[in-house]
């Protein structure tokens, strides 16, 4: 399908080819910076992550005690949007209900975040922070364009050609 048709995926190229291949992704957008400061048309060029690894950072240990301040946290910053929503439909006593449904969520986050710690019965005692990042990125051009591109690739101090392109 042409990539100017209307329903066709801006993240498709006509027949695409490998003009390099880089170890990082600062590396391939230098390429395709490169590229457009050169007058390519940069729609025709397409980077794609692959060998996908996903990384997980430990970042601390879980407690009783830290379980139920996050709940705590999390239930207050409810309880407040549920009083402000109240707050629309009345006009007495507007920081009464702010209060009362700040420390009703606030209950509600404690009980409810200790009941959901208590489950995993010490499974995963430890929060994280998890990401999917890629180990290589491919830079894809359409075949069209590609003598093109990697002539001017050619001219990039340090670029690496893919030498199977």
């Amino acid at each position: 399908m042409p990539t100017g048709v209307p329903g066709s995926s801006p993240l498709k190229l006509d027949f695409p080819q490998s003009l390099a291949v880089y170890d990082d992704y600062a590396a391939a957008q230098k390429t395709v910076d490169y590229l457009s400061d050169n007058k390519f048309p940069v729609e025709q060029l397409m980077i794609v992550g692959t060998d996908l690894k996903r990384i997980e950072r430990i970042t601390g240990r879980l407690t009783n005690a830290k379980v139920a301040m996050g709940g705590l946290l999390s239930g207050l910053w409810l309880g407040l949007f549920i009083g402000l929503i109240f707050t629309f439909f009345t006009d007495r006593n507007i920081l009464g209900i702010f209060v009362a449904t700040m420390v009703i969520g606030a209950a509600w986050g404690v009980i409810w975040a200790l009941v959901g710690y208590a489950a995993t019965r010490g499974q995963r005692d430890f929060s994280s922070v998890t990401q999917v990042v890629a180990t290589r990125y491919e830079v894809l051009v359409e075949h069209k364009s590609a003598a093109r591109a990697r002539e001017l690739l050619a001219g990039l101090p340090g670029a690496l050609p893919n030498p199977f392109a």
